[in-house]
């Protein structure tokens, strides 16, 4: 039998876009089979040049950011200020069976890359975009990162912290990642309709929306103004202290989850050796504990403080109790049921140096597990993707010394 066929082989992918949450979506579609052209300017994508903020060594050969994101991908790089690269990106998108970008609504219409324009062109082409807060209303037009369209103004980081303590310190790409899956999972339905009917559409997401539905069990809960919903809240106070993370003997946490406290209650005392709380009216059921809330989490407390962290894990397993330790992240990256379930792939780099890499967290099984080839060197692909747009060698060189294009060299 021959290799599996990849579910988006033969899909062409123009992706005009920097930094994370479009570059993951497409990304995505390139593990898929999808040929993903990523077009940059001469000076590249932002991302290529954060190493600062991530301790990695500077440059491209262990790109270990630009790679997450851009894995699998083809680059061409092109000065759109001037008319043979502009031409040259027509005739990409042209071929293309989708356009995918993150630019502000005004540079795209500027640039003529607008999803009206493009349209007219290009009726069955899909177009994907990532905007900060949507395109509708009066902050259309602000420039969005996932810290602040997402997290701050998404309501995720200021209620979650505990009352009165500091905000947490937020997680690059955090909202990027989520919304670069919200994206490709629209675009291939737009896809699916373009090739039965001929007709594109056009798909957007911005990060401010994909944050309100991320929270929104507890958006709805807030309405109802109980004063356990009126985040930031003291864990102390929480509805449902069997949902809370507890602080074991030995200084770590362990995270418990129990939506349905009536269920597990009577369970849980026991396994805590406080079986003298079986059928306590003060704290069952849910209801009646509401005005003990305090009362109970200091039981907890002080149970969960006397073990050690090794000895919860082996009492919740054996008791079948839903919960995960707070690892931290160089636990994670030895996980061994991450590595089992493939979350994970080991990149031999140039530098000599072998890094762990995270995979999209979507698997399919019949097709296999994609090949994680390193993300493009800047302007790495420029030559051969113009070659196939039917350019010559004398009008690549000339492009090339006018500075309409470039193409990577490698270092000696």
């Amino acid at each position: 039998m021959g290799e599996a066929r990849k579910p988006l082989e033969g899909i062409k992918v123009i992706e005009l876009a920097t930094f994370v949450a479009a570059p993951s979506c497409c990304r995505y579609l390139a593990d898929l089979g999808a040929e993903v052209i990523k077009v940059e300017s001469l000076s590249g994508d932002p991302l290529r040049f954060t190493a600062v903020n991530e301790g990695r060594p500077a440059g491209e050969k262990e790109n270990t950011s630009y790679d997450l994101e851009n894995a699998n991908k083809k680059c061409i790089c092109l000065n759109l200020k001037l008319p043979e690269a502009r031409e040259a990106l027509e005739k990409l998108i042209a071929g293309a069976d989708m356009f995918v970008t993150n630019l502000r609504q005004n540079a795209l219409e500027r640039a003529r890359l607008d999803y009206n324009t493009l349209k007219a062109s290009y009726p069955s082409l899909v177009y994907g975009i990532v905007t900060g807060y949507g395109e509708k209303g009066p902050d259309k037009d602000l420039p969005g990162f996932d810290y602040t369209a997402y997290s701050a103004r998404g309501g995720v980081l200021g209620p979650t912290c505990d009352d009165g303590s500091n905000p947490m310190n937020l997680i690059p790409g955090f909202g990027d990642h989520q919304v670069g899956m919200f994206l490709s999972s629209g675009l291939l339905a737009a896809l699916y309709k373009a090739k039965n009917t001929g007709k594109g559409d056009k798909v957007s997401v911005s990060l401010l929306h994909a944050a309100i539905w991320d929270i929104a069990i507890m958006l709805q809960s807030a309405q109802y103004k109980h004063e356990s919903t009126q985040w930031p809240v003291s864990r102390k106070l929480m509805a449902n202290p069997l949902n809370v993370a507890h602080k074991t003997k030995d200084g770590r946490w362990i995270q418990i989850a129990m939506p349905v406290y009536n269920a597990f209650y009577e369970k849980f005392v026991k396994l805590i050796g406080r079986e003298d709380l079986v059928g306590n009216e003060k704290y069952f059921p849910q209801e009646n504990l509401q005005n003990n809330l305090e009362d109970f989490y200091e039981i907890i407390r002080e149970k969960m403080a006397g073990k050690a962290l090794a000895e919860w894990v082996q009492l919740f397993t054996e008791a079948d109790i839903p919960f995960a330790v707070a690892q931290n992240w160089d636990e994670l990256l030895e996980d061994k049921q991450a590595w089992a379930s493939g979350c994970f792939h080991a990149m031999e780099y140039p530098t000599g140096a072998t890094r762990t890499l995270v995979r999209p967290p979507v698997i399919l099984t019949e097709t296999g597990e994609p090949e994680y080839n390193r993300g493009p060197y800047l302007g790495e692909h420029s030559e051969q993707v113009l070659k196939g747009l039917g350019y010559n060698d004398r009008a690549i060189k000339s492009m090339m010394e006018s500075g309409q294009t470039k193409n990577w060299q490698p270092e000696v």
